[in-house]
């Protein structure tokens, strides 16, 4: 079969080769999948640059998220168990986590579901409680897992506000339902949350960038706001100022949704449920920017790594990139 292949950790465009390697051999409590569709989340970066906090072994295939077609021919959605990753026409994944396929979406759509949504899901409504008619705050509102949230938030009731960083991703971010879109390099993005707040703030904020983001939601969250860290795609891991915390009155919250699959995976079991609703409703669905073939995979990696993309970018094996 085909696969990309990480031999040496740097950037994905330099380290990722296209191999042809034996069909992966699934370990205990493990299936072997065939690929339909895998999408492209930030963290294939950090796998590729070593700086992820799980560190396969090397050689390894990226991609953690797949819609995929097991031997007897059920579509399913999951995350594919490391080091034998989705970029590539066959992958492992655990016999347990593996998910209906939603009828409503298509391959790629599925593909994108999974970690983006669930993270969203439990971010907004297990952490932070997220209320009908309150405000949610979203950085990186264009992005695979801003835009999950943006949309997530919108169907719980939220007004929701939008940060972005250009024309491009602040027209995606009105399409995907944003009432206020704010551009970071030209807004002032704390006057103007606090501006549509009447004063008061974002109840809620969802931070998967961390940085200079974080810095700004501190200084326009509301009395009792909840502030979900996410991660850090700037690069920058902020140091918050406990004080400013107690004096403002707002909750830092973490999430690392991953642990739910072995603290509660009841619950996982419940989002996905929940999500597969809100698919059929039309309350929800991913935003694919691109469909790339096997071959454009390590480029599409790249952009994604570099924060050029918008929504979500996939790659469906055995078709041709555009």
């Amino acid at each position: 079969m085909q696969a990309w292949r990480v031999h040496e950790n740097g950037e994905p465009g330099e380290v990722m080769r296209l191999e042809g390697t034996p069909e992966p051999v699934p370990g205990d409590g493990q299936v072997l999948v065939k690929v339909r569709a895998a999408n492209i989340n930030f963290p294939d970066a950090l796998l590729c640059r070593g700086q992820y906090q799980v560190r396969p072994p090397l050689p390894f295939t990226p991609g953690v998220e797949i819609c995929a077609e097991t031997a007897d021919g059920r579509r399913v959605m999951t995350t594919a168990a490391l080091p034998h990753g989705g970029f590539a026409e066959y992958a492992v994944a655990p016999e347990n986590g593996l998910f209906p396929a939603p009828d409503s979406l298509d391959d790629s759509e599925a593909a994108a579901l999974h970690i983006g949504y669930q993270t969203g899901w439990f971010g907004l409504h297990r952490r932070a409680h997220l209320q009908e008619g309150e405000t949610l705050l979203v950085h990186a509102a264009a992005g695979g897992v801003g835009s999950a949230a943006v949309q997530l938030g919108k169907a719980a009731g939220a007004k929701v506000i939008g940060v972005v960083g250009g024309e491009a991703k602040a027209r995606a971010a009105r399409e995907l339902g944003c009432d206020l879109v704010l551009d970071r390099r030209s807004d002032d993005v704390i006057g103007a949350v606090k501006e549509a707040t009447g004063g008061r703030g974002a109840d809620v904020v969802y931070d998967p960038v961390g940085g200079d983001a974080y810095a700004k939601s501190v200084k326009c969250i509301a009395f009792e706001g909840r502030l979900i860290v996410v991660g850090f795609a700037s690069g920058a891991i902020p140091t918050p100022a406990l004080n400013h915390a107690l004096v403002k009155n707002y909750a830092i919250v973490g999430l690392h949704w991953g642990l739910y699959n072995t603290k509660d995976p009841g619950a996982v079991l419940r989002c996905h449920q929940e999500l597969t609703e809100l698919a059929a409703k039309g309350s929800i669905r991913p935003l694919i920017s691109e469909r790339v073939g096997l071959e454009g995979a390590a480029g599409a990696v790249q952009r994604v790594a570099d924060g050029i993309t918008t929504g979500r970018v996939t790659v469906v094996p055995g078709e041709a990139s555009a």
